[in-house]
């Protein structure tokens, strides 16, 4: 187990993590890490970069053919 500090950061919360466990995850400073929320406590994972690429080309295009896509859900 690793005890992990709250700090504040403006006005939210940090958590600090020592550098054994940035080396674990494979990340370091100004990487993007996933939290999920699981049924025992929270996930911590190493964000995967071109899975958000597609998201964001994904949710441009949702936009982008918003009509069309509400005309095939009311079929």
């Amino acid at each position: 187990m690793v005890e992990l500090k709250l700090i504040p950061v403006g006005d939210d919360v940090g958590v600090v993590l020592p550098p054994e466990l940035l080396e674990s995850l494979g990340v370091r400073e100004g990487d993007t890490l996933d939290a999920i929320m699981t049924p025992n406590g929270l996930l911590l994972t190493a964000g995967d970069a071109a899975f958000q690429r597609q998201m964001a080309v994904a949710r441009r295009l949702m936009h982008e053919r918003r009509g069309i896509l509400r005309r095939l859900a009311d079929s």
